[in-house]
């Protein structure tokens, strides 16, 4: 590291590469901790994880026992072996025993973008509860027509406080937190959405991932989506073809045809992708790919489910897997 710093002192190296360096060592040097516990309350496996944005200090879990928690990451609780391991116990915990708590587990559990006095928690039980962190009380209830798989709010946003929320419905729906009332919805998804990210950006723009493996880029002010991502179209070429049962009954063919399940889409928000269209009758479009049967209507990004977004920082690239 100190190599980098002179080089960037001596002006050898730009700013942005000094900051992909250090970046880089740090990952590279990840190990797990000895001197700091996370102690959970959790009785069932942790669905979220969320450090909150404002204070970057207070960790919030969401687990499968219906039970959510918050914990002090910088302020330990206790220490044990001579005082060398810090322990971090909940500091504040809400489960199905609640009177306003989740009945079923909870998939998704985020804060408010601006400060740690809410966080928002979806479940499988049909409900966005969104919680007063000092009162540990409800303070407004969303019903949702379905299980809930995941809840995003804009870090950006400055006129508007929307929830929005994927869930095993087709439908992409937007919770005002300031009015308490659907805002409205987003139709477009032949198949329940998965995955939710909001625009690093660009406050109105929302990005969705399906189980019909489609990835929908919105302007929340209009109706429809503007932009469709094609694997097919994309800047790695046309996509190899899924193998059929005759490939894969042939282990001599097996390798030459690869299934990519993680891909990096650049795009330009004035330009509208090509969308591909194939014909298919009969038995044929039975022996498609289940994450393709929708290919003849829209375009996929994936063969299958869309199970997780994530925008880069400067919003020109965007990781998805499925």
């Amino acid at each position: 590291m100190w190599k980098e710093i002179g080089d960037r002192e001596a002006g050898k190296i730009r700013p942005n590469s000094f900051s992909s360096r250090i970046k880089s060592s740090r990952v590279s040097n990840l190990r797990l901790s000895n001197y700091k516990d996370i102690v959970s309350p959790h009785r069932g496996s942790i669905n979220s994880l969320q450090v909150d944005l404002s204070e970057g200090r207070y960790l919030l879990s969401g687990a499968s026992d219906a039970s959510a928690a918050v914990y002090d990451i910088q302020r330990a609780t206790n220490y044990e072996g001579n005082g060398l391991i810090a322990k971090h116990k909940c500091i504040i915990s809400v489960d199905n025993q609640h009177e306003k708590g989740h009945k079923y587990a909870i998939s998704s559990a985020i804060w408010y973008p601006v400060d740690t006095g809410l966080f928002v928690t979806g479940s499988y039980d049909h409900c966005i509860k969104v919680w007063d962190t000092n009162t540990t009380q409800v303070v407004m209830n969303f019903k949702m027509p379905g299980k809930v798989y995941r809840t995003a709010m804009s870090t950006l946003a400055t006129s508007h406080m929307l929830i929005a929320a994927g869930t095993e419905d087709v439908q992409v729906r937007l919770c005002d937190i300031a009015s308490g009332a659907f805002a409205h919805t987003l139709s477009g998804h032949r198949d329940g959405v998965m995955t939710v990210k909001w625009s690093a950006s660009s406050e109105r723009v929302l990005i969705t991932g399906g189980c019909d493996g489609a990835i929908h880029l919105w302007d929340i002010r209009r109706a429809g989506c503007f932009l469709v991502l094609d694997q097919s179209q994309s800047q790695l070429g046309r996509r190899p073809p899924v193998l059929d049962r005759s490939t894969a009954n042939r282990p001599e063919l097996i390798g030459k045809t690869t299934s990519i399940t993680k891909d990096i889409y650049q795009w330009a928000w004035h330009k509208q992708s090509t969308i591909s269209r194939m014909s298919a009758k009969g038995s044929a479009r039975q022996r498609l790919h289940p994450g393709m049967l929708s290919i003849q209507d829209s375009a996929t990004a994936h063969y299958g489910a869309v199970t997780g977004l994530k925008v880069t920082e400067d919003g020109m690239y965007l990781l998805s897997a499925g």
